[in-house]
């Protein structure tokens, strides 16, 4: 492969510029991947060249070729001015937020929104003197009624990444260009590839990269991705706050990306597979997945979104907790653990009833939720129906 021209690579489907962008064999000796380029000083040519600061790259922090390579490929993507590399994704989200208030300012953020989202803003952001007030994810333009003269920012997740909530971004964006706010999106369910929010008019775009990005379960790091108004202030706010990921996992997220259409449309379609399948089983009182029709802003996600991924939940009907015990106990297949968009399935329980403060959560059962990976989905299948076999006898 050599360098593209760039009019050969504006006409690249996404599954080619994923194996192509970011990387240059001609300017590594040949070799397929960019390696990862370790070190923090950078020397300068000449006296000339540091005293103008002129060097392509000045300092380890600020950047190194591994490091171009993601944000290149990124961008590409995202379709943005630029992107970039925390490290992880809930480092992705307090930059993202950081960039765009200051002290007296509100900000509209989603009820369905990533817990640790919410800490920070309920925490540190409140410290900071930053007001956080939480909305209806299928509030759609009624968000306008919740915009003060100090509103800043409004915050979106769609779909929200354990109640599966849709929004109508672009109902919302417009809203929020009337009134000058800057949008952003946690974007993670879906990547670039399923929905580009920057083409929905969104300022921001986050991902939790340690997902699908990276792919294997052993890589933390977040990605954001901005557009020409938003990106500079962005730029400027991860500068400050000295962030930085080694190369070796920026070099792991990069490998991982060469695959990630692939694994997202196998991961989609088992988890897909899979939910149409347990919204017949006995004992699971309702699926929440965005394809769906039964789920909330599924009429948006098909007019939105290019397709599912792999992650979707479960409401058990029962109430104890020896019977969600039994369940996820007598999984072989799926492990107990948090994260997800990696190649195995995972399976935890979640419940939103203490925290929510503009929607009331009340499913009638114990919610699940599950990471559908690359095993096959009969051997999946299987698995939860022993779960469910042991919670009915539990009870």
């Amino acid at each position: 492969m050599r360098k593209l021209e760039n009019r050969i690579a504006q006409t690249l489907k996404t599954d080619t510029r994923l194996v192509v962008q970011g990387r240059n064999p001609d300017e590594t000796f040949g070799f397929v991947n960019i390696p990862p380029y370790r070190g923090s000083t950078v020397t300068y040519p000449d006296a000339q060249s540091c005293l103008a600061g002129k060097n392509r790259y000045t300092y380890g922090r600020r950047g190194n070729p591994t490091s171009e390579a993601l944000e290149n490929l990124w961008n590409d993507l995202e379709g943005s001015a630029g992107t970039v590399i925390c490290p992880s994704g809930a480092s992705a989200v307090t930059t993202a937020i950081l960039s765009a208030v200051k002290t007296g300012d509100h900000i509209l953020v989603t009820d369905s929104v990533y817990r640790p989202t919410r800490n920070f803003c309920t925490g540190l952001l409140a410290r900071l003197g930053v007001e956080t007030s939480y909305y209806d994810p299928l509030i759609g333009a009624g968000i306008e009624a919740l915009i003060r003269p100090n509103t800043r920012v409004i915050y979106m997740e769609s779909p929200g990444s354990q109640t599966f909530e849709v929004q109508d971004v672009p109902a919302i964006v417009a809203v929020a260009r009337k009134h000058g706010i800057t949008t952003m999106i946690d974007n993670t369910y879906a990547t670039a590839l399923l929905f580009r929010p920057l083409d929905f008019g969104v300022d921001i775009s986050i991902n939790a990269a340690t997902k699908y990005p990276s792919g294997h379960s052993d890589v933390l790091i977040g990605l954001v991705a901005a557009n020409e108004t938003a990106f500079p202030a962005l730029k400027s706010t991860h500068g400050d706050l000295g962030l930085y990921l080694g190369p070796d996992d920026v070099f792991l997220t990069l490998r991982g990306l060469r695959t990630m259409g692939l694994r997202l449309r196998e991961q989609g379609a088992n988890a897909l597979l899979i939910a149409r399948e347990l919204e017949s089983r006995k004992g699971v009182k309702r699926v929440l997945h965005p394809a769906l029709p039964s789920c909330p802003g599924h009429a948006i996600f098909q007019r939105d979104f290019k397709g599912p991924s792999g992650l979707f939940s479960i409401i058990l009907d029962i109430q104890s907790d020896e019977q969600v015990a039994a369940f996820l106990n007598n999984l072989s297949l799926f492990g107990m653990g948090y994260s997800w968009g990696g190649f195995e399935s995972l399976a935890v329980p979640f419940d939103c009833t203490s925290f929510r403060t503009a929607t009331v959560y009340n499913p009638g059962g114990r919610g699940i939720r599950l990471n559908i990976g690359l095993e096959d989905t009969s051997d999946l299948l299987a698995d939860l129906d022993r779960g469910l076999a042991a919670m009915h006898a539990a009870g």
